[in-house]
């Protein structure tokens, strides 16, 4: 019996014939639904896959029990993009290896695959962080020093935003998190719905892009100072 950690990749026309062929032969689909917003439905999954799938919440997956269940039968956890860009499901690969439990991991491509087709070179960027919701007594701004080290050693700097966090919202709160930092954010890069038919990118000063109406999922990048092909890129991708 073999546990599945599979990658749906971008769009719903990205799963392969390797996990078409896990699931054929699985007993149970999981579909993990709190490190994204989709930006399709789970039926079009389900139609491409011929199998009703089993929506996993936060509690359900932290709790690693799909691990226990993969002892008696094949068992799928499909996930977003790339399997193991987010943190959390390298935890139940973790518990795989300790109770001895078959596993398989079956890639697809991610948001920073795509985050090539801005034209800013891969290999420029530092380390990734997230924005978080604020609430009314919950402000933090700590990810304004990921950035500033970024900028530091000329590295850009992806953000990756929190599931229901409206664009205009983390527009003012990256601003309001600048200004704690006595820092400026002005030029941004925002990538709409990458790897789909509605992909947008977009690259202005923040004051004239606060009135776009960007869609989830999107992700903000912080561009440090730019290479003459990256500035050529960016211009012409995003006309």
């Amino acid at each position: 019996m073999t546990f599945y950690l599979i990658g749906l990749g971008l769009n719903e026309k990205s799963i392969n014939l390797e996990t078409l062929e896990a699931c054929k032969k699985s007993k149970k689909i999981y579909l993990d639904n709190y490190t994204i917003d989709f930006p399709y439905k789970k039926q079009a999954i389900e139609k491409a896959i011929k199998k009703k799938i089993i929506v996993a919440d936060r509690a359900l997956i932290e709790s690693e029990s799909i691990v226990g269940e993969s002892k008696k039968s094949n068992i799928v956890l499909l996930v977003y993009g790339s399997p193991l860009a987010a943190t959390t499901h390298i935890s139940l690969i973790l518990k795989c290896k300790k109770e001895k439990t078959k596993y398989k991991i079956i890639q697809n491509s991610s948001i920073f695959d795509a985050l090539a087709e801005t034209g800013l070179q891969m290999y420029k960027f530092g380390k990734t962080t997230s924005l978080p919701t604020w609430k009314e007594n919950y402000k933090p701004a700590s990810f304004m020093q990921f950035i500033i080290d970024n900028q530091s050693i000329g590295a850009h700097s992806i953000l990756l935003v929190d599931i229901g966090l409206k664009f205009s919202q983390a527009l003012e709160q990256l601003k309001q998190a600048a200004e704690r930092y006595f820092t400026k954010i002005e030029n941004i890069v925002v990538c709409e719905n990458m790897g789909t038919k509605n992909q947008r990118i977009y690259y202005n000063t923040t004051d004239k892009l606060k009135k776009l109406k960007v869609k989830s999922p999107y992700c903000i990048i912080i561009p440090s100072k730019l290479h003459h092909i990256e500035e050529e890129a960016l211009r012409e991708l995003t006309k």
